[in-house]
């Protein structure tokens, strides 16, 4: 028997999540059983249960977007018993065990930390798209972003570092601006408008925009002359209502980015690549996001609550088969 966390409704996360316990289903040819080692509980993993996310799964489903795991038996001949994985399609992985085709896999170094292994699928692709797929940063240039406490700003600023790009990172509280101090970003500020006066004299050609509304705007004001502005979130919940300034006069572009539609439209080549060298990043010591706490599956729900509480240090993440 397998326990998973499914969901038979959308709704409130910890009203409609269960946990359930199924019978281990044989493979068939092409697929693998893999046992489940670590999963976060990202800000999307919230919004699919609730019915909001981009895609809507079939229900009843088992929930969880990204994790990492070993595989305990396999009928691909691409993948031994042993291998370390992480799962770049949605196959749901809030559970002990999954049974997935090979093409959901991608295997990855088996020394890799677990927990920054659970984490690969997300954030540290989504930030290594948005600094190198979408135009040509040359090694000085400077990148702006807001929510940069997040765990995609986290990586943002880890990945341009490697990259020889600088960065302006923007806060909602001030406690937050020592810690990205240490990580090395290069400019941390609060996001208001006294900031964006600041640093206006940097001429950043890249804004990354996670909030919308007003800090989406203070993006647009700081972006140098046709610079692109990149939405990937929406964590104020606030549509851009852009001033016709900034696209008449400084040609801003705008470019909404989701890492789901990146992996469908680019070749297996370069999402392989790309996620191993974020891999050895995270193996290097390189490249990390902070954890904020660990909880068992069987404590599904009160993980769920501290996964949407706001003031967090980190992600929280689910513990599989220790």
């Amino acid at each position: 028997m397998s326990t998973s966390a499914t969901l038979s409704a959308f709704g409130h996360p910890e009203g409609v999540i269960e946990l359930t316990q199924s019978h281990n289903q044989s493979l068939v040819e092409g697929e693998v059983r893999v046992k489940m080692i670590a999963a976060p509980i990202n800000p999307a993993d919230i919004n699919l249960i609730q019915g909001v996310y981009g895609i809507r799964p079939s229900l009843p489903a088992t929930a969880g977007i990204e994790g990492f795991g070993e595989i305990i038996e396999s009928r691909a001949s691409e993948f031994d018993v042993g291998s370390r994985v992480i799962f770049i399609k949605q196959v749901g992985t809030w559970a002990e065990e999954v049974v997935a085709p090979s093409s959901s896999l991608l295997q990855i170094p088996a020394e890799t930390p677990p927990q920054q292994a659970a984490m690969l699928k997300v954030n540290p692709l989504t930030a290594w798209c948005m600094l190198t797929q979408l135009m040509e940063l040359e090694k000085g240039a400077w990148v702006i972003q807001n929510a940069a406490n997040s765990g995609v700003g986290y990586c943002v600023i880890q990945i341009a570092n490697l990259l020889g790009i600088k960065t302006i990172n923007l806060v909602r509280r001030e406690e937050l601006i020592s810690d990205l101090d240490d990580l090395g970003g290069s400019v941390n500020l609060l996001d208001n408008q006294e900031s964006i006066e600041m640093i206006r004299e940097k001429k950043p050609s890249l804004a990354l925009n996670a909030v919308g509304g007003d800090s989406a705007l203070r993006l647009m004001d700081a972006l140098d002359n046709n610079g692109l502005h990149v939405t990937y979130g929406a964590m104020s919940r606030r549509s851009l209502k852009v001033p016709n300034k900034f696209l008449i006069f400084k040609g801003v572009r705008l470019h909404g980015f989701w890492m789901t539609e990146w992996l469908k439209q680019n070749n297996q080549a370069l999402m392989e690549s790309a996620y191993l060298q974020l891999a050895r990043w995270m193996t290097q010591g390189q490249l990390a996001q902070p954890v904020d706490s660990t909880y068992d599956l069987i404590d599904i729900k009160a993980a769920l609550t501290r996964a949407q509480e706001s003031k967090r240090d980190g992600k929280v993440l689910l513990l599989m088969n220790e």
